[in-house]
């Protein structure tokens, strides 16, 4: 039989106050507080806070505003008296309060005093001010907020955008809503329904119609949407007149349905394509023989016109369960003859089998990155040896030296020549070592391809021919993805936002889709069919590339 213990008043207090706090009652928890003093109970962080909880969600309804706003500060003036310290979850409980009651002042002052009491706000601590602002359409003041936000660390999301971006319609702030937009572009890939009926509700406003210039610079905006990436330029509204405002559809190419224009896949910006380079650069000469790596960069500056990268290791191993996704000249040895043969026909085959199909989409050879120790096991068997030296010839194979990490030697070159890298790789060891890097996943969805060997077949899985994401046409129309779960992403539903008459001209061609990118290079359009994976989101890689000059005979790090 359990003992029945007498629960002291301060267990008694807390059993009665997380009861409480669970059901949130605020007549329990006034009455629980009233008790409490009368008892002379040492009150605590836990206590103040659960109290709190209690009045920042009944605060809400209209028949416990007034007890709930009262009481709550009534119980967070005993707190600072009693010399208790605020958290972060005090402060926004009571800036909730005071937004509640439409005081966005009041719960913006007492966010800004948490850095007496050494707390650093959180989203949290800082919407009640900023939603209060927006309800009351004080844009300057929901400005500041946001402001503020930026200058502790604190990243908005998509319902603080909205409200910033509603305020900014409804107080006809045309250039607010305009940043807005591509704030949410930055933030989300799609936009809510409540967020879209914001946006639709901007365009389709006497406002919106009056924003925009009737003249540009046509080269001026083409540089820039080339220089961000693709899918958008920055410059501001494109175009006079009424909106047309359209819930439409996006075939597998990226067309809209509607007007016709061409949606891209979106990369990440020259400034961020370079920093992201020197990134790799930079950990790769920490972790690897500086001077190796560097022989490999001034070699890859005289030869820059590569547009697809190959991970040979990955490829040459695909489904022969190796320990670790490594093969070496030990592990050949413990094999019999005829596995080894066998092991390295097949190695061969996949890799010759995807720089064939890479040439025969562009004519243009691949540059193949492998370790030395692999390149040296493929070329001790006399069948493999005379393609490895047609390779070799070729500039195809590069060879990494020994003690080195090929990884870094083909993201690297991925990366700094802004063009294609087959590989199944995730590569979350480099994005363990690059956290922080939110363009990382951008730029694999625009770069990485993808592989599969179906009984022997090769099938490449190209990046897509449009990305999910708000996107802004070099004609000033924009193209808003909503978000839900779609069996067939030609389903999903988009807003087509287009002055009328702005689309007439596009002329698109559904056989020759373009995607202008970052000065991205990739394998053109036209060859991309055959045993590509079709699938509407991961489709055929389509952009724009030079003609490359034939380059001569490359020398490749092979002391094999």
């Amino acid at each position: 039989m359990r003992k029945n213990h007498n629960h002291t008043p301060e267990s008694k207090f807390r059993h009665d106050l997380d009861l409480c706090s669970k059901k949130k009652s605020l007549p329990a928890a006034i009455s629980l507080y009233e008790t409490a003093l009368s008892d002379k109970l040492r009150l605590n962080h836990y206590h103040f806070n659960a109290l709190l909880y209690v009045c920042s969600e009944t605060v809400t309804d209209p028949s416990n505003r007034a007890s709930a706003f009262e009481f709550g500060f009534r119980v967070f003036d005993r707190m600072l008296a009693g010399d208790v310290k605020p958290t972060e979850a005090t402060v926004t409980a009571v800036a909730r309060l005071a937004a509640a009651v439409g005081d966005g002042d009041r719960a913006f002052g007492l966010v800004k005093t948490m850095g007496e009491y050494t707390v650093t706000p959180k989203l949290r601590s800082l919407e009640p001010a900023l939603f209060c602002y927006c309800r009351n359409l004080e844009a300057d003041k929901a400005y500041e907020v946001e402001d503020y936000m930026v200058s502790v660390g604190v990243s908005a999301e998509e319902p603080d955008l909205a409200a910033l971006l509603k305020v900014s319609a409804d107080t006809g702030r045309g250039e607010r809503v305009y940043g807005y937009l591509h704030k949410l572009r930055r933030a989300v890939r799609c936009v809510s329904e409540s967020t879209a009926e914001i946006i639709k509700g901007w365009f389709g406003g006497a406002g919106a119609g009056e924003v925009g210039v009737e003249e540009w610079d046509s080269e001026r905006v083409e540089e820039a949407v080339s220089r961000n990436g693709g899918g958008w330029h920055g410059l501001g509204w494109l175009g006079k007149g009424e909106w047309d405002v359209r819930r439409v559809n996006v075939d597998v190419g990226g067309g809209c349905v509607t007007c016709g224009e061409q949606l891209v896949c979106v990369d990440i910006d020259r400034d961020e394509t370079e920093k992201f380079a020197q990134a790799v650069a930079g950990l790769a000469m920490e972790r690897e023989v500086q001077s190796n790596f560097k022989d490999f960069q001034d070699w890859l500056d005289t030869h820059a016109e590569y547009e697809a990268i190959v991970d040979g290791a990955n490829i040459g191993l695909y489904q022969q369960n190796f320990a670790e996704g490594g093969f070496s000249i030990s592990q050949l040895f413990s094999l019999t003859l005829s596995n080894s043969f066998c092991f390295l026909k097949i190695a061969i085959e996949q890799l010759d089998a995807v720089v064939k199909e890479l040439h025969s989409r562009s004519n243009k050879w691949p540059l193949v990155v492998l370790h030395n120790k692999r390149v040296k096991s493929l070329l001790e068997n006399a069948s493999n040896r005379k393609l490895l030296e047609e390779w070799i010839a070729q500039g195809v194979l590069y060879g990494t030296p020994h003690g080195s990490n090929d990884d870094w030697y083909w993201l690297y070159a991925a990366v700094k020549l802004k063009c294609l890298l087959v590989t199944n790789d995730e590569m979350r060891d480099h994005i363990f070592e690059l956290l922080g890097r939110s363009f990382f996943l951008k730029w694999k969805e625009r770069h990485q391809v993808r592989y599969t060997f179906l009984k022997g077949d090769l099938k490449l899985e190209m990046p897509p021919s449009y990305s999910l994401v708000i996107q802004e046409s070099e004609k000033g129309n924009w193209h808003v993805p909503l978000a839900g779960e779609w069996t067939d992403e030609s389903s999903r539903t988009w807003l087509c936002i287009a002055r009328p008459g702005s689309c007439e001209a596009s002329g698109r061609d559904n056989h020759k889709l373009v995607v202008k990118s970052c000065d991205a290079k990739s394998i053109s359009n036209d060859k991309l069919h055959g045993n590509s994976d079709s699938s509407p989101i991961r489709d055929k890689q389509t952009c724009t590339t030079g003609k490359r000059k034939e380059r001569s005979v490359s020398p490749s790090r092979l002391d094999c």
